[in-house]
């Protein structure tokens, strides 16, 4: 047992590494994919094709090729980025891509008769999004949002690559030191801390905007 404390508190630490890429990750690519998503659907086709080919370059080529190149490849364009800011600017930019396809969906799933009935009554195009239309994405969209907020959590350990000192760097460290598989098993225990509160939390939110269903 002893043996085991000392190793929670370098895996601790970890954690914490981890949570915060979590964290500033979803706090960024969310208001973004959001714009996304209101630009992919707006009427201006350059843009919206802009987004479109945008979305598809980011889902379409995997996450560690994407944090490799900002890591990588900036530099050479005279682009110098701190470890932790290159890892969140991948992270940003490519759940922002899955988030607006996200978004988009939802939005486009409310009947068009809502849009004209808010018209009827004098709002404007601002007013009909934020107090018709996005309450009600936000419900609809709170499932595949939440699928993609556990995936979040596990793709964090993909900085491993970037030399960060997260949970799994600080797991593995410590079975290269000890020969030991046991912080395996305890990184894995923290993960699934992790998506069981992201769990809870997404179940609060559907009950909370389950007053916006029609």
């Amino acid at each position: 047992m002893e043996k085991i404390l000392t190793m929670i508190y370098p895996l601790a630490e970890g954690s914490i590494v981890t949570i915060q890429l979590f964290a500033i990750t979803l706090l960024l690519s969310v208001p973004l994919g959001l714009l996304l998503a209101l630009a992919r659907i707006s009427k201006i086709k350059p843009l919206g094709k802009f987004v479109e080919v945008y979305n598809w370059i980011m889902r379409g080529t995997p996450l560690m090729l994407q944090l490799l190149f900002v890591y990588f490849a900036l530099p050479t364009f005279g682009i110098l980025l701190p470890d932790v800011a290159a890892a969140v600017l991948a992270f940003v930019l490519n759940y922002a891509a899955y988030f607006a396809e996200i978004f988009r969906a939802g939005i486009q799933s409310i009947p068009k008769g809502q849009y004209e009935a808010a018209r009827a009554l004098g709002f404007t195009y601002v007013q009909t999004m934020r107090r018709i239309i996005v309450p009600q994405m936000v419900k609809r969209v709170l499932p595949p949002v939440g699928n993609e907020t556990i995936t979040l959590v596990k793709d964090t350990s993909l900085v491993y690559v970037l030399a960060m000192n997260d949970l799994l760097r600080a797991a593995r460290t410590i079975v290269q030191r000890e020969f030991d598989m046991t912080p395996f098993v305890i990184a894995g225990v923290f993960y699934l801390v992790m998506t069981f509160v992201v769990t809870r939390v997404f179940n609060w939110l559907e009950k909370h905007y389950a007053r916006y269903e029609e």
